[in-house]
């Protein structure tokens, strides 16, 4: 049995929609040598998910590229993963992000819905407070922010700092993260 956050049946089909786009996106652009790139998609088994949408988060997108003696990888932005993270990046966001205002029995309650151990929940606050404000991404990212957001706050100061309401802030956010999903050299999406 999976479990998942409230509202997220109706939120990950739009995500997996918005992978979709990053995907094509990426794959026209094609391969920075000038190769055709081919789907190379790999398997995920991302947790937090409803179970009704699990199927379609089932596979990451990538591409190869066919050209002999580049062969390279190029696996777009996602929207859904953040990175090698093995939840959905959005469960890994909003649980994060209630670290900051959960009461302990909040967390307990937390933990045994979505199975997230606490040593993961650790481990989460420390890429949020340690590595992601270290990476060059973040400084230049967070340059564009109309209001500042202090490191320490990640994620939930993050949250703050977009105006939308509702789904709209949580997409938004996880737009501006999609770089931090990936390896490959960054695309700037237009959305």
């Amino acid at each position: 049995m999976s479990h998942a956050l409230p509202g997220s049946a109706r939120l990950c089909p739009l995500l997996v929609k918005l992978d979709e786009d990053l995907a094509d996106l990426a794959r026209q652009r094609g391969c920075p040598c000038g190769g055709v790139l081919h789907r190379a998609n790999y398997p995920r088994k991302p947790k937090g998910l409803p179970v009704e949408a699990e199927p379609s988060w089932s596979r990451r997108h990538s591409f190869c590229c066919d050209r002999e003696g580049c062969r390279k990888r190029l696996t777009p932005q996602s929207v859904r993963f953040l990175g090698r993270k093995v939840y959905a990046g959005f469960v890994v966001l909003l649980v994060s992000a209630l670290r900051h205002g959960a009461t302990p029995r909040r967390m307990r309650q937390l933990r045994a819905v979505l199975g997230v151990d606490r040593r993961t929940l650790v481990r989460w606050r420390c890429w949020w407070r340690e590595a992601i404000p270290a990476t060059p991404w973040w400084k230049l990212a967070a340059a564009r922010l109309v209001r500042p957001v202090d490191a320490a706050c990640l994620p939930r100061g993050l949250l703050a700092s977009f105006m939308e309401r509702g789904t709209d802030r949580l997409i938004a956010v996880l737009k501006f993260l999609a770089p931090l999903s990936t390896l490959s050299p960054p695309c700037d999406p237009a959305f």
